[in-house]
């Protein structure tokens, strides 16, 4: 009977997949996918700015800052499933918990094993970081997000102005003509156009490069403070070293020399860890956007299962990074690490 019954269960799954791939072919027959509208910057969804400030000009409420406010949203709720579940009283947590529970402990083994004693310090920064980036990143999967938005008409081709609803006017300017006269042709059918692009109400807040910039400062500031917290102001020996320059000339400059290197390696992380969280996403969501203009049905169901595992891999990598650096920074320069358990 449980055979029977494996077999029927995965047999209905099958007729369900077989459904939803003949209804996606019927859709995109009758609904043509809109090509899709991509660009680096975040889409601004007010005409408005939120604010103006004097030197640094005018904030826009765009796309990425509403896809950041349900990324924040989803881990509050995940910390509120989890510590709900601890408040139970279970030894061991299921589900959704059970897994944060188990991604957590990883995380905090491979920070004790590579920080020692400052991983209590470091750990809450890695752990942080990496559920924001990985809930960010998986936003890509959602449905909606990406793909929900408002049409606006495009910038390429001709210019098209809306006169009154289902009716355009394409203006074409006459080479022969005086200047400023200009030639008209009303179009009746605006779904043949082609000339709309998709501007979603929610973009992946990774595409933005805001979004990485901000976490990269954070993440670099904050390894300068875990090394003046570890080393005081000796820490700053590293970036300029000038000790030995007159009791050993050769050495001295040397050293010198390395403190600069330091110093250019340390506002490299920041260009690293920016582009390398933003390239990737974006990459994807290029890659999601062409497959599902070419390939509408099914195809770009394999696609975001690769982006599954590219997002859950840059999260864990720009959390690593950070943890590594900062552990790095409290050992002093050139000195054994200490303090291991």
């Amino acid at each position: 009977m449980a055979d029977e019954k494996r077999k029927w269960r995965w047999g209905i799954n099958r007729w369900f997949v077989l459904l939803f791939i003949i209804l996606g072919f019927i859709g995109a027959r009758a609904f043509s996918p809109i090509l899709p509208h991509i660009q680096l910057p975040a889409e601004h969804l007010l005409e408005h700015p939120l604010i103006t400030l004097p030197i640094m000009g005018e904030f826009y409420f765009t796309n990425t800052i509403l896809a950041t406010l349900i990324t924040d949203a989803i881990v509050l709720l995940i910390a509120f499933i989890v510590y709900r579940a601890v408040r139970s009283g279970s030894l061991v947590p299921t589900g959704l918990a059970g897994a944060v529970e188990a991604l957590l402990e990883v995380i905090y083994n491979l920070t004790e094993s590579t920080a020692g004693k400052w991983a209590k310090n470091i750990f809450p920064f890695f752990a942080t970081i990496t559920l924001l980036v990985l809930v960010a990143n998986w936003m890509e999967l959602i449905p909606g997000v990406d793909s929900i938005g408002k049409l606006e008409l495009s910038e390429h081709g001709y210019p098209v102005h809306e006169v009154v609803p289902g009716v355009f006017t394409i203006v074409e300017q006459n080479p022969n003509a005086a200047e400023g006269q200009e030639t008209s042709t009303e179009v009746v059918e605006s779904g043949s156009m082609g000339e709309y692009a998709l501007v979603p109400y929610v973009r992946v807040a990774s595409t933005d490069l805001n979004f990485t910039v901000a976490l990269a400062l954070i993440s670099v500031f904050m390894t300068q403070v875990f090394g003046v917290r570890s080393l005081g102001a000796n820490y700053f020996t590293k970036f300029v070293n000038v000790k030995g320059i007159f009791n050993r000339p050769v050495f001295g400059v040397i050293d010198f020399a390395v403190g600069l290197l330091e110093t250019v390696s340390e506002i490299s992380k920041l260009l690293s860890f920016s582009f390398r969280l933003f390239g990737n996403i974006f990459a994807g969501t290029v890659l999601l956007f062409v497959i599902g203009t070419l390939v509408p049905v099914f195809a770009q169901s394999l696609f975001l299962g690769l982006e599954f595992f590219v997002g859950l891999i840059q999260a864990v990598v720009f959390g690593m990074l950070t943890m590594v650096f900062m552990a790095q920074a409290t050992q002093g320069h050139g000195e054994p690490e200490e303090g291991h358990a």
